[in-house]
């Protein structure tokens, strides 16, 4: 139980730091923008690298690895806190379509990675 918790700690630190690096290098790439990219990119490749990693823990038996990639490094990574938080703060401000197209965007895109990352790894794996 123990060794569990410090790898959802030690997955989860790293995860969120490189969602903090990636909202950095979204920022450097396209400047400061009104529709959170970032995000949508995170949830998007977090979801993809959900979707390999579910296939190759399974053929590889590394399943005991789920807490540290899956609830911690990919917890960390993705973020549907910052999600919420995003789409209410478009609406918020008026931009009521806005809001609606990065929720369907980023449920569809999501989706959309995880099951690309299946596909990806079934194929590599099996």
């Amino acid at each position: 139980m123990f060794g569990n918790l410090i790898s959802v700690a030690i997955g989860g630190a790293a995860g969120a730091s490189l969602r903090y690096l990636t909202g950095i290098g979204v920022v450097r790439l396209l400047g400061h923008t009104p529709f959170p990219v970032a995000i949508i990119l995170v949830n998007v490749v977090g979801s993809f690298l959900m979707g390999a990693f579910v296939v190759a823990a399974a053929h590889r038996g590394l399943t005991h690895l789920s807490p540290l990639v899956m609830t911690g490094f990919l917890g960390g990574f993705t973020t549907f806190s910052a999600f919420s938080l995003e789409t209410v703060t478009l609406y918020e401000r008026g931009e009521v379509g806005q809001a609606a197209l990065y929720v369907a965007l980023s449920v569809v895109l999501s989706i959309a990675g995880l099951v690309g990352g299946l596909w990806i790894a079934r194929s590599v794996l099996t």
